[in-house]
């Protein structure tokens, strides 16, 4: 079977795969654009559930995937295969696409402690993330253990904010990304939060160090942590999707329910 990839995206993140000139092998998961109160800055990608999928007893869960590089909409197909590929049944997955604020901007996902940094900004990523969240449970019931974020390379510097100061948020999978303490609130808030970290050792981008003093010092200040390793430098490589499932059933064994 052919590992597809649109166009866009090809040898972005995805090592070896194959361009792909339709989306024929995702036509069928379905998928909305919307934006939050009309506001074009604030869009995102709902996917799922299938048509005749019946809602779980305690409610969808939800994995909030913010994409690497650009983290535009080009990466919507590749988050559907996702979706398709390796998120459990049961689930719906929201996509918010990186706010361009000013030609110049090199943040991707600018937050509270960034935002300095990006002229014309209106919103943070944190808040983004936290509207979307609140946006999908209008229109699905949710459950409230089973909310997640997942992020790779340019995400995962928002990833970890959203993990110590939105409640909401249970789990965290950081893909192959970096660790910038000094652009952390208090780790306080890591106490209980659940932390799949999936680095190379070979990462020459994003150095696998930083991943390594992620998992100590959150595991230090009360989180759930695993470092699960991968061959091959930089990048979604080998069983990708696999490996993404791994991470999020790691993610619902070992995410604390949230409070009543």
């Amino acid at each position: 079977m052919k590992r597809l990839l649109p166009l866009a995206l090809c040898g972005l993140l995805v090592p070896g795969f194959v361009c792909a000139a339709d989306d024929d092998d995702i036509k069928d998961i379905p998928s909305q654009d919307l934006k939050i109160g009309k506001d074009a800055n604030k869009r995102y990608f709902l996917i799922g559930p299938a048509k005749d999928a019946k809602a779980p007893a305690k409610g969808f869960g939800l994995i909030v995937i913010m994409p690497g590089g650009p983290g535009s909409a080009d990466f919507h197909p590749f988050v559907k295969r996702i979706y398709k590929n390796a998120v459990p049944e049961g689930y719906v997955v929201a996509q918010p696409v990186a706010v361009k604020w000013n030609a110049e901007q090199e943040i991707v996902w600018p937050t509270a402690k960034t935002k300095g940094a990006v002229e014309g900004l209106k919103f943070t990523t944190e808040e983004f993330v936290d509207a979307v969240i609140d946006d999908v449970a209008s229109k699905h019931k949710l459950n409230p253990d089973r909310v997640f974020t997942l992020s790779w390379s340019s995400s995962g510097p928002a990833a970890y904010p959203i993990s110590l100061t939105n409640p909401k948020v249970r789990g965290s999978f950081v893909a192959m990304s970096v660790y910038k303490p000094d652009q952390l609130p208090k780790l306080d808030g890591a106490k209980g939060h659940a932390y799949y970290l999936y680095h190379s050792p070979d990462d020459r981008v994003c150095p696998y160090r930083m991943a390594e003093q992620a998992a100590k010092e959150l595991k230090e200040a009360g989180a759930k942590v695993k470092l699960a390793e991968y061959d091959g430098g930089h990048g979604w490589r080998g069983p990708l999707y696999d490996n993404i499932a791994d991470g999020i059933k790691w993610l619902e064994e070992n995410a604390t329910p949230a409070k009543k």
